[in-house]
């Protein structure tokens, strides 16, 4: 089982940015696709952006294409979201999940880990 720990989240102003990371330990990730996902009030954990394991294929929401980017290091077994262009609408728990297997839409099925996620929150 792999563990996966968010950090970076806080406080920014609409227009801001944020980079969060996450650092995976345990089993190895290789060939495994690494993604965030996130979760507002009130609402279902949504879909934010994927990675494969090669780093050759990236996959984001419509929502956020354009100002969010998905990178990977594999020397230090992290995952980055650089988030830039901050709306309120992002606020938001995000959580980094890690898996095998994709939706027709590039979203991790069913994810083998989760993290336990990081808050962001963007005020107007």
């Amino acid at each position: 089982q792999v563990q996966l720990v968010e950090s970076g989240g806080g406080l920014v102003q609409a227009g801001g940015s944020l980079r969060l990371s996450c650092l995976a330990s345990g089993r190895t990730f290789s060939n495994t696709a690494l993604g965030w996902f996130r979760q507002a009030p009130g609402k279902e954990r949504e879909f934010v952006a994927t990675v494969t394991w090669s780093g050759s294929r990236r996959y984001y929401a419509d929502s956020v294409k354009g100002r969010f980017t998905i990178s990977r290091d594999y020397a230090k077994n992290t995952v980055f979201l650089q988030m830039i262009s901050l709306k309120p609408e992002d606020t938001a728990v995000y959580y980094c999940a890690t898996g095998t297997k994709l939706t027709m839409a590039g979203a991790l099925h069913e994810p083998d880990s989760w993290g336990q996620g990081t808050q962001v929150t963007v005020s107007s």
